[in-house]
């Protein structure tokens, strides 16, 4: 058997062949390395964000690094204002929409009370639930104040 491999890569052809198989085999390798040793595609997705400037109002999309803490330089102040923003997914008539209004939490804005979506007028919270087909929408601002009490919801000092 190694009679006949050597001398079909003595030929032009078997030569070709056995390079074509080389080159080959170093891209496998080198997409399965990389693939096993990188960062994970879920890591990736994780770590880029959607963050708002709290002096400017503007978005702007940054993927974390390492040991990288809030608030992050914004390309817009330049200074460290860039907040994570909150998602929502919610319409005026509590009904769910497919891509988000994102919001700047108040307290990151050095204003006192809950934030309200400036889009659909709903309870924005850190670390907003999830929503799903079913799911409660959050109040809007009169029907928290109802819930709340006048005097309570002018005394919140931070989001709930």
């Amino acid at each position: 058997m190694n009679e006949r491999i050597r001398k079909a890569l003595e030929s032009g052809a078997g030569r070709v062949a056995a390079v074509a198989i080389l080159i080959a085999g170093i891209g496998l390798a080198y997409f399965s390395v990389r693939r096993n040793v990188g960062q994970s595609q879920a890591s990736q997705l994780a770590a880029d964000r959607v963050y708002i400037c709290a002096e400017t109002g503007k978005e702007f999309r940054h993927t974390l690094q390492r040991g990288e803490i809030q608030p992050i330089p914004s390309p817009f102040s330049g200074k460290n204002t860039g907040y994570e923003a909150e998602s929502c997914f919610w319409t005026a008539d509590g009904k769910i929409k497919q891509e988000p209004t994102y919001v700047l939490l108040n307290r990151y804005k050095g204003v006192a009370g809950p934030t309200f979506c400036p889009d659909c007028g709903r309870l924005v919270v850190q670390y907003n639930p999830a929503v799903y087909e079913g799911a409660t929408p959050p109040p809007t601002k009169d029907e928290y104040t109802k819930r709340r009490g006048k005097k309570a919801a002018a005394e919140d000092k931070v989001d709930e």
